[in-house]
């Protein structure tokens, strides 16, 4: 008797989801993922802000797996990429490379520019890179030039965006925090035994900004939330905050100046405010940690000296494959993860692993990239190159066993 056995394709797909503000969050996330079609499971990790997914690619994509966070109410990280495209001669031209570039997995908009010889591509984190946008306008019959300056604008606009965030989140503190001092006055002069209350209106005055300008982002999550069927942290601020500050509402126009010690307005201003001070220091503590990765990614070098066919090329470090031969001399950074080949050489892994001293390298030990190289010449055959090296921080994420990375979540 003959069996046919059938093979299962699967697909791994690793993105950034932006808008969750707990665990539950990501269990939302999580859930509304296993649901979907095509979809064979799904962790989502709210400490590191990232969805990891196996999907079979003969059902869905990542442009449906990002519909379906988008319509639990969060949204899914993009990067954008802008290079200088040569061999362009008239807007047909231009047209074409558009949807080339449109047509590749995970883009979200492809534009080009004709007068500037531009193109600017926004797509789905992490799900491409130059090298791929560069096959694909070469397979078109043009040239895709990328530099330094793309990334470093890239890098710029990044940190210019958390800034400005953080910004942002200490004005809202800082005022949050000046319209509930006099509230919290009161309560202090309340438990010193003195009889000292604010005036009914004044209370109401100082409480509703807080409540209703300042809270706002609370509202609009908790909304999200009850849209997904499901309950976060923003939820219970909304709810808590509010009920305190309707009754106070009630008490004020029912009984008037005769409310005054009656009411709970400090009660919501002081919530929102103890809750937006815990906000401030999330973001600049994950800034911090964000600053953190991204010196180790600046590790790794720029190009990299590749053998191919006998010959000794320098290319980009995107632009190296898995199998490459990569050549590195004394003194240089090792630009890839890869096993070595040929020589021997000690190599110092210490703004890597943290160990002080040089660890000898022989044929068939393996080597990280952004490693510094020793005395030695090594050839090293590229075993991890891109997203899938030791310094990308999703595929550190992704490689950790699925029952650590659940009990992390849920920690």
């Amino acid at each position: 008797m003959n069996t046919a056995t059938t093979a299962i394709t699967t697909d791994h797909f690793v993105t950034s989801i932006g808008g969750m503000t707990c665990s539950a969050c990501a269990a939302r996330v999580e859930k509304s993922l296993g649901r979907a079609t095509g979809i064979q499971s799904a962790t989502v990790n709210f400490a590191t802000e990232k969805a990891d997914v196996l999907f079979d690619p003969t059902v869905t994509d990542v442009n449906a797996i990002s519909s379906v966070v988008i319509k639990a109410g969060f949204t899914v990280a993009d990067e954008r990429f802008s290079f200088a495209i040569g061999g362009m001669t008239c807007s047909a031209c231009a047209t074409r490379v558009e949807k080339v570039l449109r047509k590749l997995p995970g883009v979200l908009e492809a534009n080009v520019n004709i007068a500037l010889e531009r193109a600017d591509v926004t797509a789905i984190s992490g799900q491409l890179d130059r090298s791929t946008l560069r096959t694909a306008v070469e397979k078109a019959g043009y040239e895709a030039r990328f530099g330094a300056a793309e990334r470093d604008s890239a890098d710029a606009q990044h940190q210019a965006k958390e800034q400005a965030q953080l910004r942002r989140e200490s004005i809202a503190l800082l005022f949050s925090a000046v319209l509930t001092l006099p509230l919290v006055g009161q309560m202090i002069a309340m438990i010193a035994g003195l009889n000292f209350h604010l005036e009914p209106w004044v209370e109401l005055a100082l409480a509703t900004p807080v409540q209703f300008l300042i809270g706002a982002r609370f509202y609009r999550s908790a909304y999200k939330a009850l849209q997904a069927r499901a309950g976060n942290m923003d939820v219970l601020v909304a709810m808590g905050t509010s009920t305190a500050y309707a009754y106070s509402l009630y008490l004020f126009i029912t009984l008037g100046n005769a409310a005054r010690g009656q009411l709970y307005f400090e009660a919501s201003a002081v919530i929102i405010t103890l809750v937006l001070l815990g906000k401030f220091m999330e973001a600049r503590a994950k800034r911090g940690t964000t600053a953190a990765i991204r010196q180790l990614m600046d590790l790794r070098p720029e190009t990299a000296h590749v053998e191919r066919d006998g010959k000794e090329l320098e290319l980009s470090v995107v632009d190296v494959a898995n199998g490459d031969l990569v050549v590195i001399r004394p003194g240089e950074r090792i630009p890839v993860d890869g096993e070595v080949a040929e020589g021997r050489s000690e190599v110092d892994e210490s703004l890597i692993t943290g160990e002080s001293l040089p660890v000898d390298k022989q044929i068939g030990d393996a080597v990280t990239g952004g490693a510094i190289n020793g005395t030695g010449l090594i050839k090293v055959i590229a075993t991890a190159v891109g997203e899938d090296s030791t310094l990308s921080g999703s595929s550190v994420w992704s490689k950790t066993p699925r029952r650590a990375r659940r009990r992390f979540r849920d920690w």
